[in-house]
């Protein structure tokens, strides 16, 4: 009687094509997602792109708030976002908070995702 396994031909070749290259570890997807969650926002997106086209691509929280017509809060709440994922940085110099783009933090994202 011959059973499932004697059928199973193990010399055969694979079914799948190989890898061309290392794919993301679980870090590195744990952190990719971070990031495409931080930019996977309509007024984070504008943030960066303003934050971006400012001179020395740094603005001054102040100097966000009317452009997007929200709350100071609510602006403060998606730079937070912003700086935890690498986008920006923060400093403080006396009451206000600026705001400047990280360099080439925009090109990691897209050297993770295009074939090397």
């Amino acid at each position: 009687m011959r059973t499932l396994l004697d059928l199973t031909d193990a010399s055969a070749d694979a079914c799948c094509t190989p890898l061309l290259r290392e794919p993301l570890t679980s870090a590195e997807a744990e952190q990719l997602a971070t990031t495409l969650k931080a930019l996977a926002d309509p007024t984070r997106l504008r943030l960066l792109s303003i934050v971006a086209a400012s001179e020395n691509a740094e603005a001054c929280v102040c100097d966000l708030i009317e452009p997007l017509g929200l709350s100071q809060p609510t602006v403060s709440h998606h730079l937070k976002i912003l700086t935890a994922a690498g986008f920006l940085t923060r400093s403080k110099r006396g009451t206000w908070a600026y705001f400047t783009l990280v360099p080439g933090a925009l090109d990691r994202v897209s050297t993770l995702l295009v074939a090397s």
